[in-house]
């Protein structure tokens, strides 16, 4: 899992965040502006939202279009709505990767999207993992 974590924090650009809040008290909130800051393109997620951090939003994956190259599909869900996602990850095609946030826990979603040859990271947190990559 390390390898797939570096290579989305590294070769990747835009990353779809599932469950992105327009509120910024709220971690999903956070970590997309932190993404954004970070040079990566965000496309929010969230049927109840028009617009978040200045990006039109998308109420799922599957409605964003085709013409707009998602690598990775980062959720922000229960564990239990997660497995959704990452079909819907799947189906896309030409999705690099899922990255399930912590307490995120779906060994079977997890084991389909790399039967797909998606790379997983499961249970983790790019803003804990990116300082990581300087260090080790």
């Amino acid at each position: 899992m390390l390898d797939d974590i570096r290579t989305m924090l590294t070769a990747t650009k835009t990353w779809a965040v599932v469950g992105c809040s327009p509120n910024p008290a709220r971690d999903s909130h956070r970590i997309a502006a932190m993404l954004q800051q970070r040079g990566f393109d965000v496309i929010p997620v969230n049927p109840t939202a028009d617009e978040i951090l200045g990006e039109k939003c998308y109420p799922s994956v599957a409605a964003i279009p085709e013409d707009i190259a998602v690598d990775v599909v980062d959720v922000f869900r229960r564990a239990d709505q997660a497995g959704a996602h990452v079909d819907e990850a799947i189906a896309r095609g030409g999705v690099k990767g899922v990255w399930l946030q912590l307490g995120v826990i779906d060994p079977d979603a997890a084991k389909r999207a790399q039967r797909a040859g998606l790379l997983v990271a499961m249970d983790r947190c790019p803003a804990i993992e990116l300082p990581r990559l300087r260090t080790g």
